[in-house]
């Protein structure tokens, strides 16, 4: 089983944080983005890791922002995909020792993996405000 599998299985475990398996899907997502990846998928996750990490929002509320953005057809942006996409994974993450500090790490990576993608950080804020989200 692989350290995200792990990962996941975690986040399923009570109690935790509101729906922090959808940080662990972001982060995990766009730190596996490659070229020609599907641009929705890569978008909703740096929408999430954006809201979580400079917003505060929980995995409920980043999955509200997600059915947001999806109700709505649109041309979703091209992101520039860095290299590389954080130094810190979910290996690092399943390293730290289950409950508080586990759920700690998994903000920090969210953190990592958000910093790498800074360049498009315009992108996400006025695609969000396009929305509604602000």
């Amino acid at each position: 089983m692989s350290a995200y599998d792990e990962l996941y299985a975690y986040t399923m475990g009570l109690p935790r944080p509101p729906f922090i398996l959808q940080h662990v899907v972001d982060a995990h997502h766009a730190q596996g983005a490659t070229s020609g990846a599907n641009s929705i998928g890569l978008v909703f996750s740096l929408a999430g890791l954006y809201l979580h990490v400079e917003r505060g929002f929980d995995g409920l509320q980043v999955q509200r922002v997600h059915q947001l953005l999806g109700a709505r057809k649109r041309v979703w942006p091209d992101i520039q995909i860095p290299s590389p996409r954080g130094d810190m994974t979910a290996v690092d993450v399943m390293k730290a020792s289950a409950g508080t500090a586990r759920d700690a790490a998994i903000d920090a990576w969210c953190a990592n993996v958000w910093a790498a993608f800074q360049s498009s950080r315009h992108v996400i804020i006025e695609l969000l405000r396009q929305s509604g989200i602000t």
